[in-house]
């Protein structure tokens, strides 16, 4: 067996050679002199191999094996090493091992095991990125800006991500208990949800008023785009004539970057949505729409609030940047990161941030977020309660009113959706002030056709001096 210092030796060794190897490339004459230039400007930036930082690594590495409490193979520390690299880039950079593969694709594909919500690290601890909708989370209070502290017994406080949330996923049914610390509260809070199979609806539509149309995005999975237009044309289908939008991007924690372009495509004449600038060419992209707005160019508002992220924030920008609608809310989340999934071999993966995401007037979203046009913070609101008067149907042997059944229960559907409308709206301050300010445009787009613009001529022989 080799002691530490000849293992540390050789591990330091094998390190320099294949960090030398993999930095370059043996190249024939013929080729060395068409890749000059380009070699030069590579060696320019090329910074020198830290070999103090490389035997402290491996000094460190042979000290473990040696004297460390249990016998750890080399494997597992490479493994261990591994992640710790990536965790100290930033908090989306990561160490994809078999279950992370499958994880990923449960969460584009819109199905996956759990309590629904999308996480963050912050200071060690667990940060609620947002509430997924109609989700054990979501239904059991959970809000966005939570920082979880305990899973059932077991402090977060030095997990990494991944482990937290395997701890959270399990089978559907089973209980989970989270100690939660969330602001405005002296004291922790402690939440139990029942685990559930949570399957993601990303598109929700309800017309509002027989005139204005409500779509809610969830988050964005694969299938978005096409769900979207789908629910536009619902609406349509729906109201005797759109003429307003509101688009809820609020505690939508993002997901699919081709599912928001498709989005903002179908509200946009033309003209840039994203791009994206890294240090790789390769990571640098941009997407812009193609001519047609499918809104007809109604008036469109959009919600937004701490829990948009990525590419709720995507949408937003983009939307803002080209004057096609107006942003209210709170601000955005504020994550503008790009992450490229690289296959290492069949099982493990590495998602590694390579670029920043840009609105089409060049503002970074990552760590700013969009800032909305007209600030509206959540307000919880409360009818006066009604005293229960006895109505005429409320007596025995009342008089029917002589309505058809086909009537009757056309009039009762109608009060149904009225009803519905009426619970979407009751106690969502901001939704109405979104559905206030459709209105004002309308009127003031009905003032305009009333009153056109007067002429010069007309304002000429209108003036005081020509009469």
């Amino acid at each position: 067996m080799k002691s530490a210092s000849n293992l540390s030796f050789y591990l330091c060794t094998l390190i320099i050679s294949s960090l030398f190897i993999s930095s370059h490339v043996i190249s024939s004459p013929a080729e060395a002199t068409d890749k000059q230039d380009s070699d030069a400007t590579q060696n320019e930036t090329m910074a020198p191999l830290p070999l103090n930082e490389l035997r402290k690594f491996s000094n460190i590495f042979g000290k473990i094996k040696q004297d460390y409490v249990e016998e750890i193979d080399d494997a597992t520390l490479l493994k261990y090493a591994i992640r710790g690299m990536l965790s100290g880039l930033d908090p989306h950079s990561a160490y994809l091992e078999p279950s992370a593969f499958s994880d990923l694709q449960e969460n584009t594909s819109g199905t996956f095991g759990g309590i629904g919500i999308e996480v963050g690290m912050e200071n060690g601890f667990i940060k609620v990125i947002a509430p997924i909708d109609d989700t054990p989370a979501q239904k059991g209070g959970i809000e966005a800006g939570d920082l979880i502290i305990k899973l059932e017994d077991t402090p977060v406080k030095g997990m990494s991500l991944d482990e937290a949330v395997e701890l959270m996923r399990g089978a559907a049914g089973t209980d989970i208990t989270l100690t939660i610390v969330r602001a405005g509260e002296r004291e922790p809070i402690k939440i139990t949800l029942t685990r559930d199979n949570i399957q993601v609806t990303s598109i929700k539509t309800q017309p509002i008023e027989d005139q204005y149309g409500y779509i809610r995005i969830t988050q964005f999975q694969s299938q978005t785009g096409s769900d979207f237009a789908k629910g536009l044309d619902k609406l349509k289908s729906e109201v005797d004539e759109l003429k307003g939008l509101v688009i809820d991007l609020r505690n939508n924690p993002g997901g699919v970057l081709q599912a928001s372009v498709e989005v903002a495509d179908l509200l946009l004449e033309d003209g840039l949505i994203v791009y994206t600038k890294g240090r790789s060419t390769v990571s640098e992209l941009s997407f812009s729409a193609t001519k047609g707005d499918s809104a007809n160019g109604v008036p469109i508002i959009v919600l937004i609030d701490g829990g948009s992220a990525s590419a709720s924030e995507i949408l937003a920008g983009a939307l803002q940047d080209h004057d096609r609608a107006v942003i209210m809310g709170t601000q955005s989340f504020g994550k503008g990161s790009v992450q490229n999934v690289l296959a290492l071999d069949a099982e493990y993966g590495l998602k590694l941030t390579t670029a920043r995401y840009y609105t089409p007037n060049g503002r970074s979203i990552q760590a700013q977020g969009i800032i909305p046009d007209i600030e509206v913070n959540r307000a919880k609101l409360s009818d006066k309660v009604k005293s229960n008067f006895y109505k005429e149907a409320d007596l025995a042997g009342h008089l029917s009113n002589g309505n058809k059944d086909a009537e009757q229960q056309a009039e009762n559907d109608e009060s149904s959706e009225k009803e519905k409308q009426s619970a979407l709206m009751e106690r969502d301050f901001q939704l109405q002030e979104a559905i206030s300010l459709l209105k004002a445009i309308d009127i003031l787009k009905i003032k305009g056709q009333a009153n056109p613009a007067k002429t010069e001529e007309e304002q000429l022989n209108s003036s005081p001096e020509q009469k």
